[in-house]
C-alpha cells in the first residue's frame, strides 16, 4: 500500500480549513503494490494527477479496483481507469468492463465497454453501467442481458440489478427466454438466485406444452411452477381458458384456484363454469366450483344453465365402484345402467354433480332438486330430493327424476315415486295426474305426451273445439296416456281399469278441484338465466 499517494490525502493539502473536517470523513481510495508505473503531474494549484499503468489496483474499503492504467484526479476525487477493468465489491459481487470512471466519495461507478455485473447466481452485460457501490444497485439504460446460473436469458432496454438482492428491475421491451418459459412486458422484477418473476405491468407467457398466460400483477415460481396471478389474468391451457380475480396455479400438483369472479371454460365440450371459488385438478381431471358457481352446457339453440351450492366434475371411471360391476352398481339407490369406465381420451367418461340449491335453466325446460347426478355418457341428468322438473306449462314432481337428452335435447324422462303431473289450463284451473311411476317423451325437445302408470289418479278438463270448458273428468286407473298440443293438454287415454265422474262445470268450484298432494310451485321456478343465482 502507498498511503502518501492515495489520492483523498493529496487532495487534503489543498482543501481549506473550513471543510477539513468534512474531508477526513471521506474514505480513503488507497494504491495498493503492485502497479509497474507511478507518475505525478501537476495541472494547476489545487489539481494534481496521478498515473499509473500496468497491474493497477486500488481499493476502497471492502471494494477492490483492477485496470491495466489509470488516472487519479485529487481535487475532483474521481479516477478513471482503462483496460481489463475489475471490480470486486466485498467479494459478493464483481464487474467487468473496458473503462470505468469512478467518483470515491459518492461510490459511484460508471462502467463502459464490454460491461459485465456478476452477483454470483446471475450474470448482466450491458454497453455500460452505473454501479453503486454503498447500495450495490447496477443501472443500465442501453440495454441489458441477464443470464442465471440455469440459463434462463432476460433482456431489455433499461435495468436495475440489486445484487444484494438479487433482484433485477426489468424495463422496457423485457423478454425472458428459459427452455420451458418464453415471456414478454414492459416490466418484471426478477430473482436470479430464486428464479422467481414479479409481474407489474401486462405481461404475456407461454411455455413448452403451447400454454399462455395473460396477467398485469403477480408472482411465478419458474423453478416449482407455484404461481399467483391477480387483477384478472388470462390463462390459456389448449380447449381450456380460466380466468379470476386471483388464480393460483402449481404446475407440480396441476391444481389451479381460483378466487373472485372466476370463469372456466372448455371449447372443446361446450362447457363453461363461473363461481367466486373454482378449483381445478388437471391431474386427475376435476373441478370444484362453490359460491354461487354457474354452469353453461352450450347449444346452438337452447343452452342449459345449471347452478347449485357447490358444483363438482371429475372422470366417470375414478368413481368409487367396481369398473367391471358398474352397471350393477348405484348412485343414491339409481342403477348407472350402461355407464361403464373410459379413459382419459374419452369426452363422454365424465360426470357432473351439483349439490344443494340446484336450479337448472334452459328456454324449453327448468328444473329444481336437492342434487343431481349427470354422466356424459348417457346424458341423463339424475334429479333427487324434491325434483321439480317445468316444461312450459306443466309441471311435474316426483321422489326421484331422470331426464335423459339427445343430441342435447330433452328426450324423454321417468319419474319414479309419487309422480305427479300439473298442467295449467288458466290462473287457478289446472289438469292434474298422479301415480307411481310416470314416463314422458319430448319431441324437439318439447313435452309430447306422458304415461301415468299405478294408482293413477286423474282431474281433466274437457274443452270443445273452442276451449270452451264442457266439464270435468275426475277419475282412477291402473295407467293411462297423455297427449300435448301446443304445451296444452290435448286428450287423456285411459288404459285400464278406469273409474270415475265427470262433472258439469257449473257443480264444481275449479279453486276445489285437487287432488291430494297437490302443490304449483311457480314461486321456485327459475324465470330466466339472471333469475338463476337469486336465492329462493
Amino acid at each position: 500500500m502507498i498511503p502518501f499517494l492515495s489520492f483523498a490525502q493529496v487532495s487534503r493539502q489543498h482543501t481549506d480549513t473550513e471543510n477539513k473536517s468534512k474531508e477526513d470523513t471521506i474514505q480513503l481510495v488507497e494504491i495498493l503494490p503492485g502497479n509497474k508505473s507511478l507518475e505525478l503531474r501537476r495541472v494547476d494549484d489545487s489539481t494534481t494527477l496521478q498515473i499509473l499503468s500496468g497491474n493497477v489496483r486500488l481499493r476502497q474499503g471492502n471494494t477492490l479496483f483492477f485496470s491495466d492504467s489509470c488516472v487519479i484526479n485529487n481535487r475532483t476525487r474521481i479516477f478513471e481507469a482503462f483496460g481489463h477493468v475489475h471490480i470486486i465489491d466485498s467479494d459478493t459481487s464483481h464487474a467487468w468492463s473496458d473503462y470505468l470512471q469512478y467518483l470515491s466519495d459518492k461510490k459511484i461507478a460508471y462502467l463502459k465497454g464490454n460491461v459485465k455485473l456478476s452477483s454470483g447466481t446471475g450474470v448482466l452485460t450491458t454497453p455500460d453501467l452505473e454501479y453503486d457501490v454503498d447500495t450495490k444497485i447496477g443501472i443500465y439504460t442501453h440495454g441489458g442481458k441477464v443470464v442465471n446460473k440455469n440459463k434462463t436469458v432476460l433482456t431489455s432496454k433499461e435495468g436495475y440489478y440489486y445484487t444484494d438482492l438479487k433482484d433485477v428491475y426489468f424495463k422496457k421491451d423485457v423478454v425472458l427466454d428459459d427452455p420451458a418459459y418464453h415471456l414478454k412486458t414492459d416490466s418484471l422484477i426478477y430473482n436470479t438466485e430464486n428464479e422467481t418473476a414479479r409481474f407489474i405491468a401486462y405481461t404475456f407467457i407461454k411455455d413448452s406444452t403451447g400454454r399462455t398466460i395473460e396477467t398485469t400483477e403477480g408472482f411465478y415460481d419458474l423453478k416449482s411452477g407455484l404461481a399467483t396471478f391477480g387483477n384478472h389474468p388470462k390463462i390459456r391451457d389448449g380447449k381450456l381458458f380460466v380466468t379470476g380475480e386471483q388464480v393460483n396455479n402449481n404446475d407440480s400438483t396441476g391444481i389451479i384456484n381460483i378466487n373472485g369472479k372466476g370463469a372456466m371454460i372448455d371449447t372443446a365440450e361446450g362447457r363453461s363454469v363461473f363461481g367466486e371459488e373454482i378449483i381445478i385438478n388437471k391431474k386427475t381431471n376435476t373441478f370444484l366450483a362453490t359460491k354461487k358457481p354457474l354452469m353453461i352446457i352450450r347449444q346452438e339453440n337452447d343452452s342449459v344453465y345449471i347452478t347449485g351450492d357447490t358444483l363438482f366434475s371429475a372422470r366417470l371411471s375414478d368413481l368409487n365402484v367396481k369398473k367391471d360391476s358398474l352397471e350393477k352398481d348405484t348412485i343414491q339407490g339409481i342403477k348407472l345402467v350402461n355407464l361403464k369406465a373410459g379413459n382419459d381420451k374419452d369426452s363422454t367418461n365424465r360426470y357432473f354433480q351439483a349439490f344443494h340449491n340446484v336450479r337448472i335453466f334452459s328456454d324449453s325446460l327448468q328444473a329444481v332438486c336437492d342434487s343431481m347426478f349427470y354422466s356424459f355418457q348417457d346424458s341423463v341428468f339424475r334429479l333427487f330430493t324434491d325434483p321439480v322438473i317445468w316444461a312450459k306449462e306443466s309441471q311435474i314432481t316426483g321422489d326421484t327424476i331422470l331426464l335423459y337428452t339427445k343430441n342435447k335435447k330433452a328426450d324423454h324422462l321417468r319419474v319414479f315415486d309419487n309422480s305427479f303431473l300439473v298442467n295449467e289450463v288458466q290462473p287457478e284451473v289446472f289438469n292434474q295426474i298422479k301415480s307411481s311411476r310416470m314416463d314422458g317423451y319430448f319431441k324437439e325437445g318439447t313435452l309430447d305426451s306422458v304415461r301415468a302408470k299405478g294408482f293413477v289418479e286423474c282431474i281433466y278438463y274437457i274443452q270443445d273445439e273452442d276451449s270452451a270448458f264442457t266439464g270435468i273428468n275426475q277419475s282412477q286407473s291402473d295407467a293411462l296416456d297423455i297427449y300435448f298440443s301446443g304445451q296444452q293438454i290435448q286428450k287423456v287415454v285411459f288404459r285400464s281399469a278406469v273409474t270415475g265422474t265427470i262433472w258439469p262445470m257449473k257443480q264444481k268450484d275449479p279453486k276445489e278441484m285437487r287432488l291430494p298432494k297437490f302443490k304449483w310451485l311457480e314461486d321456485r321456478r327459475p324465470k330466466s338465466k339472471e333469475d338463476l343465482l337469486e336465492e329462493k
